[in-house]
């Protein structure tokens, strides 16, 4: 992978904004070329560093209002890939990791109520082989979503300090 220069932290960041952003916008507000940001994403996105665009989807608008944090622990750590590949096959479960801590692996999942939640866990994850516990944390509201910081330190410094004058102009006036 090549190195991420400051051009391509700020196309980043344009584009972790508003990924349907057309280059030509792109181009305006870092001041080059529309070739120019798009031999820039084309190797961002063969060097891996962009990795997809996707519409974000609200799962309430779905019906699934409840979403759960779940801690599984489980038998032996070793076992983790297989039973992976058994969570894969629960469409509700949006996101899973490996974890140190108390448990050996935490996934996301979104339900449409209590019962179905309750069917996912007891019918359906603590049934898969090698799982022996898991601990439930239902999300009472999600309030941050964001993605990485990708601006330099120095220009986020700058945001701020413009921001503060601006804040600060107005209680003079």
């Amino acid at each position: 992978m090549e190195k991420i220069d400051r051009l391509d932290k700020k196309i980043l960041s344009i584009l972790s904004r508003n990924a349907r952003m057309p280059f030509k916008d792109v181009a305006a507000e870092c001041n080059v070329s529309r070739a120019a940001i798009h031999q820039r994403v084309q190797h961002l996105t063969e060097d891996g560093v962009i990795t997809g665009s996707k519409f974000d989807v609200d799962p309430k608008s779905l019906g699934f209002s409840t979403c759960t944090y779940v801690g599984i622990t489980l038998e032996k750590g070793s076992m983790y890939k297989s039973v992976v590949e058994q969570l894969e096959h629960i469409p509700e479960i949006v996101e899973c990791h490996f974890t140190t801590g108390p448990y050996t692996m935490l996934v996301k999942l979104y339900a449409k109520d209590n019962e179905q939640l309750m069917d996912l866990l007891n019918n359906q994850m603590q049934q898969i082989p090698g799982v022996v516990a898991t601990e439930t944390l239902i999300s009472l509201e999600q309030s941050i979503k964001r993605e990485i910081p990708i601006a330099s330190k120095s220009v986020v410094a700058a945001k701020r300090r413009r921001a503060a004058k601006v804040e600060e102009d107005d209680d003079i006036e």
